[in-house]
């Protein structure tokens, strides 16, 4: 008789990953719905891969064990009375469950609401209030989570009025024995939440033509091959991660292979583990921070070839915040030894509401820079009596299948190259509108065109990214770029990138000021008095006036769900007084 155990064992052995190649041929994207999509690519081998916190294989979902699972939870949600048009919140753990129950409510004619997962900042009830507000304007009939959250993503249901519901009990419920509804390409496919929206919250209506013209020009702007396989840690509740690894691996039929985001914070180098062991080519994409954090991780170790092969890794894409060029030679420079190609680089511009991707670099030609006069960034005439300062700005490629991109002046007026203004985008991808929120719509939508909120310049058919319009500093008329700021003052030892927030704040004789908040890790009280002054001299180098210097507590900057600086809500928390500063010296 065999021991239960050694059973175990066997099974866990035989385990599997799905396959890179496949017979079945393939199609990027054509489909009329996400649906058809998922139809397609469970005819072939291909699937999804969870991996545990070391990297090693979990549980294999070729894309046909994902469909008949997403048309039993169709059915079950519908026995729920979940009707075409309901919304259905899920948080998005990357995991099986999550994945179902998506696509799903796709089948089931729902618009599936990816909600974000607790993090490490701001505590359960921050995380109970961020879920409300978000409930609150998706009005879902239910929400979905894992067990494991069950008391605060219950909180957050009740206090809405919602039904909430674990995903455990959900598998549990009788599915109904019923056709399920059609859908067309103009229907709402989903609804994504935008971190990078000026008014929060801003739910994207995203329908099925939107999506599968988007996901279209990724299998094309990346020129996929046969044995491309996608391997990913992004989060599912943020664009970059729900549409570019996680629907986009559908619709062009692409293996891939997870790690939950939370692992990956714990052990990044899993996720170049993961690369390494892919015997085909591997696509991955990653914020600026991903490969920042992978670099500092091993610049303490030796011999990277001995543990990493990364001479495959065809695109490693970058995007989701501002790209620093010296950031990825400093990944460059690590992980060279290991078989890292710089021209593996994919800049990239995009945001939610257009679906994801505006412009994509062609593959192989890498980061290429332009270095350009800070005066020329802001808008300000050149003081002639200091020495120029420069800017290396990132080239973020061309617009992506059927995207239109133009540069707007001040006055609407569109700019000839080398001009820098407002970014506008043009196409099917764009968004038809934020759900029930007419007035934020008509703000940037005009014409079919989207004011995106990002300044740049073009350059023969390729996209330059300057920074947010939001952001801008202005004193006394002179225009500052918050990320100069920032930049400068990491330069001073002891600092990571995303250790400082730079904005404007009104001083009590009524002027504005540049404010910068820096996380500190020096306890010394006159050790700290001397670094806020080295902070201030750097600063007035780069603004030529006095700026408020406060030194806060590691980790209290606030981020977005995307992981990024949030300018904004850091200028919010130190005005109320949410972010206190650390006591300097008497």
């Amino acid at each position: 008789m065999t021991d239960a155990a050694d059973m175990v064992t066997t099974a866990v052995d035989q385990l599997v990953p799905t396959p890179n190649f496949d017979e079945l041929p393939r199609r990027f994207s054509d489909f009329a719905t996400f649906g058809e999509a998922l139809d397609y690519a469970a005819r072939g081998q291909r699937g999804m891969n969870f991996h545990d916190p070391r990297g090693n294989l979990a549980r294999a979902y070729p894309f046909s064990e994902l469909r008949l699972d997403a048309l039993a939870m169709a059915r079950r949600l519908v026995a729920h009375g979940i009707a075409k048009g309901d919304r259905v919140a899920l948080v998005a753990e990357t995991g099986p469950e999550f994945a179902a129950l998506f696509c799903g409510a796709v089948y089931a004619g729902a618009w599936p609401v990816p909600l974000p997962l607790p993090t490490s900042f701001g505590g359960k009830d921050s995380y109970i209030d961020q879920l409300a507000v978000q409930l609150q304007s998706s009005d879902p009939k239910v929400l979905f989570y894992p067990a494991e959250i069950a008391e605060m993503a219950g909180a957050a249901a009740a206090r809405q009025g919602c039904e909430g519901i674990t995903w455990q009990d959900f598998a549990q419920t009788e599915p109904a024995d019923c056709a399920l509804p059609e859908s067309s390409p103009d229907d709402i496919c989903y609804l994504q939440y935008s971190s990078g929206s000026t008014r929060f919250p801003h739910g994207v209506a995203v329908t099925h033509a939107s999506l599968l013209n988007n996901l279209a020009g990724h299998g094309e702007g990346m020129e996929l091959q046969q044995l491309d396989r996608c391997i990913s840690w992004l989060p599912w509740y943020h664009d970059m991660g729900l549409v570019g690894c996680f629907l986009s691996v559908i619709a062009n039929q692409i293996s891939v292979d997870y790690l939950k985001t939370e692992d990956f914070a714990r052990r990044p180098l899993a996720w170049l583990d993961l690369i390494s062991r892919n015997p085909g080519n591997s696509i991955s994409y990653s914020p600026t921070f991903g490969y920042d954090i992978c670099a500092r991780r091993i610049s303490s170790q030796s011999h990277v070839a001995d543990r990493f092969d990364l001479s495959r890794w065809r695109i490693a894409g970058n995007g989701a915040d501002m790209i620093r060029p010296d950031v990825m030679q400093g990944f460059v420079n690590a992980f060279a030894e290991a078989g890292f190609k710089a021209q593996a680089f994919l800049p990239s511009y995009g945001l939610a509401e257009a679906t994801l991707a505006v412009t994509l670099m062609p593959p192989g030609e890498g980061i290429r820079v332009e270095l350009v006069e800070e005066e020329r960034l802001s808008g300000t005439p050149r003081d002639l009596s200091r020495p120029a300062r420069y800017r290396a700005i990132v080239n973020c490629g061309k617009a992506v299948k059927d995207m239109a991109l133009e540069i707007r002046g001040e006055g609407g007026e569109v700019l000839p190259d080398h001009h820098i203004g407002k970014v506008w985008c043009k196409g099917p991808s764009v968004m038809v509108g934020y759900f029930r929120d007419p007035e934020a719509t008509d703000a940037c939508l005009v014409d079919g065109w989207l004011d995106t909120g990002d300044m740049g310049y073009m350059v023969d058919g390729y996209l330059f990214i300057v920074g947010r319009a939001k952001d801008m500093i202005i004193i006394n008329g002179k225009n500052h770029w918050p990320q100069d700021i920032e930049w400068a003052v990491e330069q001073l030892p002891g600092f990571n990138h995303g250790d400082i927030a730079a904005f404007s704040i009104e001083t009590e004789n009524g002027e504005e000021a540049p404010a910068v908040l820096v996380h500190c890790r020096v306890s010394d009280p006159t050790a700290r008095i001397e670094l806020r002054d080295m902070i201030r001299d750097k600063v007035r180098s780069i603004t030529g006036m006095n700026c408020v210097v406060e030194l806060v507590p590691p980790r209290t900057l606030p981020r977005t769900s995307s992981g990024k600086l949030s300018r904004a809500k850091a200028k919010k928390m130190f005005l109320s007084g949410e972010i206190e500063p650390l006591k300097l010296a008497a």
